[in-house]
């Protein structure tokens, strides 16, 4: 019986998600064709190399002929002009998506500009590390994680099935949202988070450098966090901001408004309401790791770099090590 999903499958963009999702592809044979789609030579040359790509082109209407899904892997700024080179070269059925991590956007830049009879079913594939191009991605990197689905309600079941089961044999958990629920949830757990972490490193960049050097000789597992996520793609989270900014800003007032009650606890040496605090987030930590969404391992069970170059190990190794 045959694996294949999808008999062509084209990847648009071929970073970290897109380059992890064909190793996929390739290990439990979902498609036979995949076509690569990207403006950077290297990158295709990339995909090449790694030997994850059956043809490759710079041009999106070449790169969706005769394809049964599309997947857009490209940063969110680029969806509109993306929807529209492809556009022409859509055969009818073909289903469109993407693994952005804003999905109304996606609806509203990508939509319109398909033909009758192609079916766009959004994705949000919610995993990821700082490392970024074609030879940071590793099959595992979708192990464990959810997959979240936003299609508008008139979407054609089938399609949503079917992007649903790809997710799955990648090892995810499927979740159907609301387009718009779906940015205002990612708003607190991902991108305001991001926007902390990206303030917080660039703030010891401005610190006298002596002190500079200090922070980084001595950067405890808090600081050291924030400068992993700090170490994400640049472009990508610029336009995580700015196509999410309704949501981001109403999450990031918030926030302000529950700071400055830190801070006056702070000033007028409120060890009460402190503590109070600090036991209300404690529980949250522990309500995420019950919940099989972090681990209990010291330093999150992360990986420090890409490659352990003393064990040899990759990324995906250690991965499932800490989860198992």
């Amino acid at each position: 019986m045959s694996d294949i999903l999808f008999p062509r499958i084209t990847l648009i963009g071929f970073g970290l998600i897109g380059s992890s999702l064909a190793r996929v592809i390739r290990r439990d044979g979902l498609s036979g064709h995949i076509a690569v789609c990207a403006r950077s030579q290297g990158t295709l040359d990339a995909a090449v190399r790694l030997e994850l790509a059956d043809s490759v082109t710079h041009s999106p209407e070449e790169a969706v002929k005769d394809a049964d899904l599309v997947v857009i892997c490209a940063p969110l700024g680029a969806n509109k002009t993306i929807a529209k080179a492809m556009a022409p070269g859509l055969k009818k059925g073909c289903i469109v998506s993407d693994v952005g991590s804003v999905k109304q956007m996606v609806i509203d830049h990508v939509a319109p500009h398909l033909p009758d009879g192609v079916h766009l079913v959004p994705a949000h594939p919610v995993a990821g590390t700082e490392h970024s191009g074609p030879d940071a991605g590793f099959a595992e990197l979708f192990d464990g994680h959810w997959c979240i689905l936003t299609p508008k309600e008139d979407c054609d079941k089938a399609a949503v099935d079917r992007m649903a089961e790809l997710w799955r044999r990648a090892g995810m958990t499927i979740e159907i949202m609301d387009a718009r629920h779906h940015d205002q949830v990612l708003a607190i757990t991902s991108h305001l988070p991001h926007m902390i972490a990206y303030t917080i490193v660039d703030t010891a960049t401005g610190l006298e450098s002596h002190l500079q050097q200090e922070v980084i000789k001595f950067s405890a597992g808090g600081f050291r966090d924030f400068t992993r996520i700090a170490a994400s793609d640049p472009v990508m989270w610029r336009d995580v901001f700015l196509t999410n900014r309704d949501a981001v800003l109403e999450m990031l007032g918030r926030f302000l408004e529950d700071l400055s009650v830190l801070q006056r606890a702070i000033r007028v040496g409120d060890g009460k309401a402190l503590e109070a605090l600090f036991t209300r987030t404690r529980a949250i930590r522990r309500s995420i790791i019950d919940a099989g969404q972090e681990t209990a391992a010291p330093d999150f069970g992360r990986a420090q770099t890409h490659e352990d170059k003393e064990t040899g190990k990759t990324q995906g190794d250690l991965v499932k090590g800490a989860k198992g």
